[in-house]
């Protein structure tokens, strides 16, 4: 696919079908994350891969049932100290959302399904996987390939929110000024 194709193509996925994602595959996605440009070159993002069923039920427990399905949960930390901050911004923000776009992308590419979740609580997810004090989870995803049809959850959150629907550009780009 062309680079804006896969932009374009990429959705957030709520339903999977029951196939592994390869080892391959999840590495080329991972090597995707692990390319992204970061403060100072600090790199302070960090990963865990969750391919365990009993671990995938304990981290979805508590957020959405769907998650269940998903045959890789990828977790997105950063180590703050690995980072940097200007005007109070934590860019350890910055660089892990730059590093999962970029995952993101590349599962898209490969025709693997992902959906970008912050709704959590960090302090059992970390429980759940042994994350250290000092680490920050600031995203997941479910990864792997979609299921053909979509659930009426799906609908229903596409029609609340309005995803699909984008601005256009002359609504979001000024010139020159605002």
């Amino acid at each position: 696919m062309d680079f804006i194709d896969v932009v374009a193509a990429r959705k957030s996925v709520r339903g999977y079908v029951d196939k592994p994602v390869e080892e391959e595959k999840l590495s080329k996605v991972l090597e995707a994350a692990r390319l992204a440009p970061s403060w100072a070159n600090k790199q302070c993002c960090r990963y865990v891969v969750v391919k365990d069923k009993a671990k995938i039920q304990e981290l979805s427990g508590s957020l959405n049932g769907w998650l269940k399905q998903a045959p890789v949960i990828i977790v997105a930390c950063a180590d703050p100290k690995d980072s940097g901050d200007r005007n109070s911004m934590n860019y350890y923000l910055v660089d892990v959302g730059i590093s999962m776009q970029q995952l993101v992308l590349a599962a898209t590419d490969l025709e693997l399904g992902t959906c970008w979740i912050g709704a959590f609580d960090e302090a059992k997810v970390k429980k759940a996987l042994g994350i250290p004090e000092n680490i920050k989870v600031v995203a997941m995803t479910p990864i792997g390939y979609p299921a053909d049809k979509e659930g009426i959850g799906s609908k229903l959150i596409k029609t609340v929110i309005g995803a699909g629907k984008r601005k256009p550009l002359s609504d979001i780009v000024h010139r020159e000024r605002w």
